[in-house]
């Protein structure tokens, strides 16, 4: 099923940047996704760390709302950016990931890099070193909505 998920997904995202759908376009497109699949089945990357669908129903409100989130972020590093004074603070802090697995815990790092402002400079184990350009940014990974979000998104929660 994996399999199968892997290459419908490489196809259509093939043909989606593609722009073209030439007979010989489509073919490379269909070799290319044969390919690739070969390759990650013969690494044996299709299991549920490697391609964790069980996350697709929950994936567009997590999005959604983590969208929301780095516009309300870069707002507020654009304001910081633009003062005149230029009224930096920054910290690094370390927070506990709450995530059971692999993928929600690089969701949960990706997720606070993506985050204009923060960025996951270390983990150990399930504890993240993050870099905030300001305090108020520090101050809102350790209050853990985003850390309850992403386990609410992995299904832990």
């Amino acid at each position: 099923m994996r399999t199968l998920f892997l290459a419908a997904s490489l196809l259509a995202f093939w043909l989606a940047l593609s722009g073209h759908y030439t007979l010989f376009l489509i073919g490379v497109g269909i070799l290319a996704t044969v390919l690739c699949v070969a390759a990650a089945s013969r690494m044996h990357i299709l299991d549920e760390e490697g391609q964790p669908t069980e996350l697709l129903l929950s994936a567009p409100s997590y999005w959604f709302w983590l969208y929301i989130e780095i516009a309300k972020s870069a707002w507020a590093v654009t304001r910081v950016i633009l003062h005149p004074s230029l009224p930096i603070s920054p910290t690094f802090t370390k927070v506990r990931a709450s995530q059971q697995t692999a993928a929600g815990q690089a969701t949960y790092a990706n997720s606070i890099t993506l985050t204009p402002g923060t960025i996951t400079t270390g983990v150990d184990g399930d504890i993240f070193t993050v870099h905030a350009l300001l305090k108020d940014g520090a101050d809102d990974v350790e209050a853990g909505a985003m850390d309850a979000r992403v386990s609410k998104f992995e299904g832990t929660a």
